[in-house]
């Protein structure tokens, strides 16, 4: 099969590699560009595992192709972290609450999130529950990751 070379942006820095026609973006971010933060899950885009922010909005990087990613701005969830490579506030408000467990849902979780705060800086409960819907999780019960959220709304708030 042929390979294409693709350019795309991700976590702010350019990056280029070839692709197969038919590999994932998930496969080209983790196998091509060693980014292994990402989760690959059920493939089907049922778990969310494999959720990364595209142009802004979550999305199921198990469902597209690399090739189609090509001139597209992705952040994934090494991209959270802060500027020295600290722990985000939403990172830090999961750890704190122990909002991970097993952790394989975790980078999934925490792009939901993350994509909620940056859409809504002050989610109710339902909205927190509405926003990580997609997204299973064995482990945890939900009820620490709505905590976790909670608790970096607040205290984003109390930054401002």
């Amino acid at each position: 099969m042929s390979e294409h070379k693709i350019t795309m942006t991700v976590n702010g820095r350019e990056v280029s590699g070839n692709a197969e026609a038919r590999l994932t973006l998930v496969d080209f971010l983790r196998d091509i560009i060693g980014l292994k933060g990402t989760h690959i899950g059920c493939e089907h885009g049922v778990c969310g595992a494999c959720s990364v922010i595209i142009d802004g909005q979550p999305a199921r990087s198990c469902l597209m192709y690399a090739v189609m990613a090509e001139g597209l701005n992705i952040r994934t969830v090494e991209g959270l972290e802060g500027p020295n490579g600290e722990l985000s506030p939403l990172q830090d408000a999961f750890w704190e609450n122990h909002a991970m467990q097993c952790g394989y849902c975790t980078p999934g979780m925490l792009i939901a999130t993350h994509a909620l705060l940056e859409e809504n800086p002050n989610p109710n409960e339902d909205e927190i529950r509405e926003a990580i819907g997609g997204n299973l999780c064995r482990c945890t019960g939900y009820q620490q990751i709505v905590e976790a959220v909670q608790m970096t709304a607040k205290k984003m708030r109390a930054s401002q």
